[in-house]
């Protein structure tokens, strides 16, 4: 699973956040990022609390920054799905970004965490997705509301060097001056704890369109906190990029008149050239500085380790590797006894003779490794790749942190000779999950979420990570579904990582075990990021509608595919396919949904109706009157009704159909309606979509529709999750201003909860609502 957000992210997630890459969705119109709600009528259940279903990670924690004064007070940042705060008392993660609306997914993608030092409850955090210029987010109560100011400089929290840092840095001894090294326009300074910033010229004015590392961050020659003086000596690290492309002489340099200007400071030959992805100030005034060959995340050597003292400017190696590159430092101490723990990056394996975290209690003058072969919880948790970041707590020198690209890792014995250590992301969740299968009640499962780079997963309890899926391989699972007759057979399909070729499975025991199919249909083994789709009507009878394909069906578990009559799907520059669903009360009927491809280029949307159990289909002329907007994969979706023949639903992205016969007829919900705005004209994009995804749950005891209807939609410009009792009308928000997620791209709801419904956020892991 390391380095599933670099490639994936903005994939995975719903069309909204989509519009926000392409740099287009409204603003909030204030600089507050939680605006208040309010119900458009009343009726249905609303969620009163949100939970992550278990998985464990999942994704990369880009830094870890503690409180320098207060104990225990800890944050995570990441790379697409937003920042968490680490609750001591409760022993797990408080997701603390997500408030953020749609407008905001953007900013989920978490450059960097600043800390007062003098206020444990200020909390900086500069985030952005490399689109636009970012924001500075402020909170005065450590992440549970937020206010923010628009940066005049492009920030990208999953860009290429994102463990670098922390970027931002706040003058110890008067932080309300703070520094920002960016990427593509060299340093900036604020004066007014971040409401107004200005460019470093002294040390550059140069400033590019290209993506680069840029100022990688700085230090402040000054161990103290509070005063309100400033500090006037510092040093910071400039990227080799950056160096090379604004013409400076060196990527180290350092200013004694607080930043104004700046003097080249020679580094070792060795590592002229090198990015300096961690530095620290040891109390006694000693720099320990990391030199890696490549900026990561995972970057390849050789690294190098110096101790840089003081202003005399003296280098002494400390540590070097050419097996995988060095990370991050840590210290704590001073002097000969001086620990200091190194992260070794890019090392890959569970065997004694590799080197993850290094460890020093005399000042780098000898080395042990503490991690690797080590015991480990859980004990398949990858905790070598990624290690790009590792601190050590400030009140405690044997608790040692790092950072992977599934989570983080933490031992609290690290001066043993066999240190243990423990998987540390209890309500921490970063996969990003691209379907739902959701069993009729009673089933012994609870779903199953098919996933980015985590694969497919049966899912029995909500609180503990999955152990039944069809493969541990590297993989991406795309869609799976369930016989309605007989929970204990699912299909599924997905992609292989390392080799590029798509593969399809099936279990006939609840997930127990799985059997590959013998072959493969037309598109099968193609690689198709996220968009694909199977439906199963009967054990080993199963439909699949491959990316860009037309869709084929088998009736022997795979022993052979037959191509259906769909209509082939005019290729487009973005990826698209057959959204299908099986009617659970009449087996032979099933509907594939065209969702008309990308807005700006699409056709309009159309329902097929098959009676053959899948086999042949059949143009739902009422579709075509209906008149369905064309949108994009994740901007539409369909759901049937298990408990009526023929019920199925709707949303094409702008609004909500509903058929009560097989699509032979439509009725259109006026409730929802898309928000147009900037991206109209050129994209035929809303700002808001109207309705993006349809599921359908248990009713209300009592209710007059036999299901009850969740949309994610926007009612009188009003984003959220909607719910309705009564088929559609009257409308209750379902979710709250509180949790937003930054958008939700994929939802299903429960057959045996009524109120409970399944949601993905933006790099937020699967929530459930209680």
């Amino acid at each position: 699973m390391n380095g599933f957000k670099t490639r994936i992210a903005v994939l995975s997630i719903f069309a909204a956040a989509f519009v926000t890459a392409c740099g287009g969705v409204a603003e909030v119109a204030s600089g507050t990022s939680v605006a208040s709600g309010t119900a458009i009528r009343q009726g249905a259940v609303r969620a009163t609390s949100w939970t992550s279903v278990k998985w464990g990670g999942g994704g990369y924690v880009s830094g870890l920054i503690y409180h320098p004064t207060s104990a225990n007070v800890l944050y995570a940042r990441t790379d697409v799905g937003g920042a968490y705060r680490w609750n001591q008392s409760a022993s797990k993660w408080t997701p603390i970004t997500d408030g953020f609306s749609v407008a905001e997914a953007a900013f989920l993608y978490v450059e960097s965490i600043g800390l007062d030092p003098t206020n444990d409850q200020l909390v900086y955090m500069v985030a952005g997705n490399g689109s636009g210029n970012g924001r500075l987010y402020i909170s005065t109560n450590q992440g549970s509301s937020w206010t923010w100011v628009a940066l005049p400089f492009v920030v990208n929290g999953n860009g290429i060097g994102r463990a670098t840092g922390e970027r931002l840095r706040l003058d110890p001894t008067n932080p309300s001056t703070m520094f920002y090294g960016s990427r593509m326009a060299g340093l900036w300074k604020s004066t007014n704890s971040g409401q107004t910033w200005a460019q470093v010229t002294g040390l550059s004015s140069y400033t590019t369109t290209n993506d680069m590392v840029g100022v990688e961050h700085l230090i402040f020659d000054n161990g103290n906190v509070g005063g309100g003086q400033t500090t006037w000596n510092m040093w910071a690290a400039v990227a080799p990029d950056y160096a090379n492309a604004a013409g400076l002489s060196s990527i180290f340099y350092r200013s004694s008149d607080g930043g104004y200007s700046w003097t080249p400071a020679a580094v070792p030959a060795a590592v002229a050239g090198y990015y300096i992805p961690h530095y620290v100030r040891a109390a006694d005034g000693a720099y320990y500085v990391v030199f890696n060959k490549n900026s990561g995340p995972g970057g390849d050597g050789p690294g190098y380790l110096y101790k840089y003292s003081g202003l005399g400017g003296v280098w002494t190696l400390l540590s070097s590797t050419t097996a995988g590159g060095y990370g991050g430092v840590s210290v704590f101490g001073t002097g000969a006894s001086t620990r200091i723990a190194l992260a070794v990056t890019n090392t890959w394996g569970n065997t004694s003779d590799k080197k993850i975290v290094q460890l020093s209690d005399n000042a780098g003058g000898t080395w042990r490794e503490i991690e690797a072969a080590m015991a480990h919880t859980p004990s398949d948790g990858a905790y070598w790749g990624w290690n790009d970041d590792i601190e050590i707590d400030p009140n405690n020198r044997d608790h040692i942190m790092h950072v992977t690209g599934g989570g983080a890792f933490e031992t609290l014995n690290a001066s043993s000779a066999t240190p243990s250590w423990t998987m540390k992301v209890n309500s921490l969740e970063e996969t990003a999950t691209l379907s739902l299968a959701v069993p009729p009640a009673g089933a012994t499962y609870k779903l199953v979420n098919s996933a980015g780079d985590i694969g497919t997963w049966v899912q029995t309890d909500l609180a503990t990570k999955p152990t039944k899926g069809p493969t541990a391989d590297w993989s991406v699972g795309n869609s799976a579904d369930i016989s309605w007759t007989n929970s204990q057979y699912i299909a599924s399909v997905g992609t292989l990582n390392l080799s590029g070729v798509g593969f399809g499975t099936w279990s006939g025991d609840g997930g127990a075990t799985w059997t590959n199919f013998a072959t493969l249909p037309t598109g099968g083994a193609t690689p198709y990021g996220e968009v694909a789709s199977i439906a199963v009507t009967a054990h080993s009878n199963v439909i699949w509608a491959p990316s860009n394909t037309v869709p084929s069906y088998t009736t022997n578990n795979g022993a052979s595919w037959t191509a259906t009559n769909l209509p082939v799907l005019a290729p487009q520059s973005w990826q698209r396919a057959y959204r299908l669903a099986a009617d659970r009360r009449n087996s032979n009927k099933v509907y594939a949904y065209d969702s008309g491809g990308v807005a700006w280029s699409g056709t309009p949307g159309r329902v097929y109706v098959s009676t053959d159990a899948g086999h042949t289909f059949t143009l739902s002329q009422g579709s075509v009157s209906a008149n369905l907007r064309a949108n994009g994969w994740k901007a539409t979706s369909m759901a049937v009704n298990p408990n009526a023949e023929g019920d199925i639903w709707l949303a094409d992205g702008n609004t909500v159909y509903h058929s009560v016969d097989s699509g032979a007829t439509w009725t259109k919900l006026n409730n929802f309606a898309s928000v147009w705005g900037s991206n109209s004209p050129d994209y035929g994009i809303p700002d808001l979509q109207g309705a993006s995804y349809v599921a359908l749950g248990k009713a209300a005891a009592g209710a007059p529709y036999s299901a009850a209807v969740y949309v994610v939609g926007t009612i009188n410009g009003q984003w959220g999750v909607w719910a309705s009792d009564n088929a559609g009308s009257t409308w209750t928000r379902f979710n709250d201003a509180a949790h937003q997620f930054g958008g939700i791209g994929v939802m299903a709801a429960d057959w045996n909860t009524y109120g409970r419904i399944y949601v993905t956020g933006v790099g937020r892991g699967l929530l459930y609502s209680n």
